[in-house]
């Protein structure tokens, strides 16, 4: 299954811990999506990451393929779906190639939250292991 992961989930290292078996794919874009911090986490102190329907917007992320074992494990770290939902999502990477992938939305409404320095620190190095920053 081909998993679009954004904000945290971009760090390799922390993906590498949470599902052993993924496969890195490719760098990709969410059109018509937005990425906004919302809620509160306690693990990080601050909002967390989510995504919105927003036309004329776009997420930049990237694609893993997970066995279905390493998508349960995810499903129980993203407490899915009591804090967020299984979504299904069209993709497109650098060569217009068009994949069909999974990913996780807020389940229900939750107020816009800055997030901390440190879960920002983990996006960002999550940006840079895919060359996207």
């Amino acid at each position: 299954m081909y998993y679009f992961a954004y904000a945290s989930n971009l760090n390799k290292k922390q993906m590498q811990e949470r599902c052993p078996n993924a496969k890195p794919v490719s760098v990709v874009t969410l059109s018509h999506y937005r990425l906004v911090f919302v809620g509160w986490s306690r693990k990080w102190r601050g909002g967390y990451a989510n995504i919105q329907p927003f036309r004329g917007e776009k997420v930049i992320g990237a694609v893993y393929e997970l066995p279905d074992e390493d998508m349960k494990k995810l499903d129980r770290y993203e407490d899915c779906p009591a804090t967020y939902n299984r979504l299904n999502v069209i993709l497109n990477d650098d060569l217009g190639r068009r994949i069909d992938a999974v990913s996780y939305i807020r389940a229900g409404r939750a107020e816009p939250t800055p997030p901390s320095k440190e879960y920002l620190a983990v996006i960002e190095q999550g940006c840079r292991d895919w060359g996207i920053l």
